[in-house]
């Protein structure tokens, strides 16, 4: 940590045990998401191209693993193109698939949607193809979650935002992205701490000539990250419903504080500073940037209704489970226990029931355009 970073950390508000991180269980996020479904279907191309590159034809089953992958539902289908492309290179190689996320994630949806036990998929189960083995493993991605070399294609969207510990509270917001300078500064020296971690795991990880894509939530060249493109800021939208929640329903000081997401979203300059910097361990471990650009996708819930119109609380009520899905875990866990878990979960529903009725009575600009910094990175040797 720079001097710079140590004095940041000397001044920020202690952070409570680190937040528990999940994403909403039984399904409900991937059923409530198809925006992150949408950037994961757009970055096909590039998986399908990075496969393209590599030696598909070995003696060995190929390895892939998809990165923080909650329910998996959201990269079903373009895991599913992935293993089609390696069967029409190698028709007979066996192919294992690891899906990986935190040890309290609902792995238990994801085996039922593997294996054809989720309504609404005409597809033959990918859990059953033949010759094609699935595996889940609770390892955090922030450590080596296969052998030295075990890895051949590694895959992760909209995961590695999340840091690894919360470095500090937000005085008065509930984002990184809201937060002052000085604030903001603690949470950037943590992501960058974190994103070198995360590649050195994936550089032990892959074999000599592997691939990885990753997805990630970014600051763009303009400015703009999740759920700020030009509209009603979503960040600055939560933090004005916890205020509120802090003052009506009468949330202890700590509680309030207590409301930090545990993210940060990196610039390009930051996602290729370990690429490009010197005696950078990452490249020292062999791994190179191959490609790196930005990407906009838009709302498909807000496209919808600018586009077709309708009841505005309609599109409220269709749009807010999508906030729900992912953020829910840092508002609720920031509520004390000493509460019963039924006043929490009122305080959670006042809170949510308060932000949907703002996008009713006032539509306009709501949206959650997600903005990404996609990267193709290979391990040399």
């Amino acid at each position: 940590m720079s001097q710079a970073s140590e004095a940041v950390a000397a001044k920020a508000t202690p952070a409570k045990a680190t937040p528990i991180v999940q994403m909403r269980g039984a399904g409900y996020y991937s059923q409530n998401t198809i925006g992150a479904k949408a950037v994961i279907d757009a970055a096909g191309e590039l998986v399908l191209a990075a496969l393209s590159q590599m030696s598909l034809r070995q003696p060995v089953p190929f390895v892939m693993a998809d990165f923080g992958a909650a329910d998996g539902g959201t990269s079903l289908d373009l895991m599913r193109r992935a293993v089609d492309a390696i069967r029409q290179a190698a028709p007979e190689r066996s192919i294992t698939l690891t899906y990986t996320d935190l040890p309290h994630n609902d792995f238990s949806s994801l085996f039922r949607l593997l294996h054809g036990l989720v309504p609404g998929r005409a597809e033959a189960p990918l859990g059953q193809l033949e010759n094609v083995f699935t595996f889940a493993s609770g390892t955090s991605f922030y450590r080596q979650i296969f052998p030295d070399g075990g890895l051949d294609f590694g895959f992760s969207a909209t995961a590695m935002h999340w840091l690894s510990r919360l470095p500090g509270q937000i005085a008065d917001h509930v984002h990184a992205a809201g937060a002052d300078p000085q604030e903001k500064e603690l949470f950037r020296a943590q992501a960058q701490a974190d994103w070198e971690r995360i590649l050195l795991a994936r550089a032990a990880e892959l074999r000599p000539g592997g691939k990885l894509v990753l997805a990630n939530f970014c600051e763009d060249e303009e400015g703009r990250y999740l759920g700020n493109t030009g509209g009603v800021n979503m960040h600055d939208t939560f933090a004005k419903h916890w205020r509120r929640v802090h003052r009506d329903r009468h949330l202890t000081d700590a509680e309030y504080r207590a409301g930090t997401f545990m993210q940060f979203y990196k610039t390009v300059a930051d996602f290729t500073e370990p690429f490009t910097s010197a005696d950078s361990l990452v490249q020292r471990a062999g791994l190179k940037l191959d490609e790196v650009f930005t990407r906009v996708t838009g709302c498909p819930y807000a496209a919808r209704f600018q586009r077709d119109g309708g009841d505005p609380a309609a599109f409220a009520a269709s749009y807010l489970p999508t906030l729900r899905s992912w953020s829910e875990s840092t508002f609720f866990g920031a509520l004390s226990s000493d509460r019963s878990l039924e006043e929490r979960r009122d305080i959670i529903d006042d809170f949510y029931a308060g932000y949907e009725a703002e996008v009713a009575a006032y539509p306009a600009g709501h949206g959650m355009d997600y903005v990404h910094c996609f990267t193709v990175i290979s391990k040399t040797g």
